[in-house]
């Protein structure tokens, strides 16, 4: 189906130094051969700036080899005379379904592909139908795609594709920006349609639970096939992965973990059933264990923001009204780590746009300090110093010419000095673990997680009390992630800066955060410290949630009869007990 022999890509670059010009070549993919059948699955590993997403390009000829060969279904994609047969046998979903929606009805927007393709009308019909009942979406052909969740939205994206009738769908990031059970969604969708029509599907994930389902993996790194094998095979060297900026499911850490400290159990375990299989056969469940609390840090320093009764209703008057924010009621003290979790559309963005002005309550009031200057317009320059929003995908927010200026910008315009400027920019970069050597570079050459740094920095080169960031790992490979929660935390700590994370990562958010808000339709649906809100999987689960992968390791294993902490959420603290099962049955 999909064949690459010595792939090759390479581009120009051109940038400045000392004054002048300089091209430089870059070499995106390095003579990369593989092979894919019809009807596999294969998922595609590697961290941001690997090739991947290149790759994926030349499959349906978006990009054309600068050495070796292409072949998509036995059309060499060199073969210009082919392109519209290969686009047609390899159709591609990316990552941000806003960006791929052309119409204002599902149906319609379904059609726009085999219309382009001149399908008579009555074969479209037919196509439309079938492709919105294979994902799931049928009953909602007559929506407007901008009313719907970003998984139905994606699966309306996928409908699209599968209406031009591909022989092979690829699918680059395409559950980056959703909620837990979106990507459940649109992976089961994906599953179905390679095991109900033996599509072939390629896809590209920074999820590593997702790449387990797979029949193969592919990992790639600076432009190379480094790795390939079954999940299994690639799974079992975690090092390995590490190395290249990858990581694996929360169980297979685990289970390495105690091999590395002489635990004699499987090295290939991928999901929490097996890891539960492996844990019965080895150890006894009369072990008895400690309990840990589920202690709440009480914190008594100042209250930085309160939220009275905020509600706030988009196109209010219109048949569009929306009610965003239902009558929410929340303090946030100073010193404070906040974790906003909720599913897409649940009210999350919308209620930290308030915090820094951004949008105004339709009723309700917001105290900073407890001051009420959200209502004086000739006070809210002043607010957004203090609150700094960092938003989704802030590498867009980036503009300047260079990182320095770019961090500078804000400190600039509070028309400082230039000694004071420098010294905020340096303070900034260093603590968002940036050095002096790129302030000279393009912010746009930049790999992904320099750039959100850079963008981290310009907010706080503001100096302000409380750093609120959206999604701010979303799209980013396990390394690019871990470096901005480093980041994030390290403000945090060293700073005693109040910090709002919103995020969809679980086990992110339960690492990091002291007390976490689920929001749900609008409304605060529970808030509490990490083990409290992630006691209640079931709960979750029904408001489009879940659990940290350990956490659910833990509950299953209670449920088959052994007595162990159920408030547990990170693989260090899951060894630190499973281990110490381990030690007490090889005593007994």
């Amino acid at each position: 189906m999909i064949k690459s022999e010595n792939l090759t890509f390479e581009y120009k670059i051109t940038t400045e130094k000392d004054g002048k010009s300089i091209d430089e070549t870059i070499k995106a993919l390095d003579s990369v051969n593989i092979d894919i059948k019809d009807g596999d699955f294969v998922a595609i590993l590697g961290h941001n700036g690997s090739g991947k997403s290149t790759f994926a390009k030349h499959i349906n000829a978006l990009l054309l080899p600068s050495d070796g060969t292409m072949y998509v279904n036995g059309y060499n994609t060199k073969d210009l005379e082919k392109l519209w047969d290969i686009r047609q046998s390899a159709g591609m979903v990316f990552q941000n379904p806003d960006n791929q929606m052309v119409a204002t009805i599902v149906e319609e927007d379904v059609a726009f592909g085999p219309e382009n393709l001149g399908v008579p009308s009555e074969e479209i019909r037919k196509r439309v139908d079938e492709s919105l009942k294979s994902v799931g979406m049928y009953e909602f052909k007559d929506a407007s795609p901008a009313r719907l969740s970003g998984g139905q939205k994606q699966r309306i994206a996928i409908a699209g594709v599968l209406a031009m009738l591909p022989k092979c769908i690829i699918l680059d990031e395409p559950t980056a920006m959703l909620d837990p059970m979106g990507r459940k969604e649109v992976i089961n969708t994906v599953i179905k349609l390679n095991k109900k029509f033996n599509m072939t599907v390629i896809l590209i994930t920074h999820y590593m639970n997702e790449a387990v389902l797979a029949d193969k993996v592919f990992v790639m790194d600076s432009g190379k096939l480094v790795m390939q094998g079954t999940p299994r095979e690639i799974f079992k060297n975690p090092d390995k992965l590490f190395s290249y900026g990858l990581d694996v499911p929360q169980v297979t850490e685990l289970s390495h973990m105690l091999i590395k400290k002489g635990v004699n159990i499987r090295d290939d375990i991928l999901t929490v059933s097996e890891m539960v299989d492996e844990i019965i056969k080895k150890a006894s469940k009369k072990t008895v264990f400690y309990h840990t609390e589920n202690a709440k840090k009480e914190n008594n320093k100042e209250t930085v923001l309160s939220l009275r009764n905020v509600s706030h209703v988009y196109n209010e008057g219109t048949v569009f009204k929306k009610t965003a924010l239902n009558n929410i009621n929340l303090e946030i003290k100073k010193g404070e780590f906040l974790g906003l979790i909720g599913h897409t559309g649940s009210g999350k963005s919308t209620l930290i746009q308030h915090l820094n002005a951004l949008l105004k309550p339709t009723s309700g009031e917001i105290l900073l300090y407890g001051k009420d200057d959200y209502k004086d317009v000739n006070k809210l320059k002043s607010i957004r110093q203090k609150i700094g929003l960092v938003f989704q995908y802030p590498e867009h927010q980036l503009f300047e010419m260079t990182v320095y200026k770019d961090i500078a910008f804000a400190p600039t315009n509070l028309g400082l000095s230039e000694e004071e400027i420098k010294e905020r920019v340096d303070t900034a970069a260093k603590t968002a673990g940036l050095s002096e050597e790129i302030y000279e570079k393009s912010p746009f050459d930049l790999s992904g997680g320099q750039k959100r740094r850079v963008a981290i920095a310009g907010i706080l080169a503001m100096k302000p009390d409380v750093l609120v960031l959206d999604e701010p790992t979303a799209g980013l490979d396990p390394k690019g992630r871990d470096e901005i929660l480093s980041a994030v935390k390290k403000m945090h700590d060293e700073f005693g800066m109040t910090v709002i994370l919103v995020s969809h990562s679980m086990e992110d958010i339960s690492k990091i955060a002291d007390r976490i808000i689920v929001m749900y339709g609008g409304e605060i649906y529970k808030s509490g410290t990490p083990s409290e809100i992630f006691e209640d999987a079931n709960s979750l689960r029904k408001i489009g949630l879940d659990v940290p992968q350990i956490t659910l390791l833990f509950k299953e294993l209670n449920e088959k009869g052994f007595n162990l902490p159920d408030n547990i959420f990170t693989v260090d603290k899951a060894f630190e007990i499973i281990y110490q099962l381990f030690e007490q049955v090889e005593k007994q």
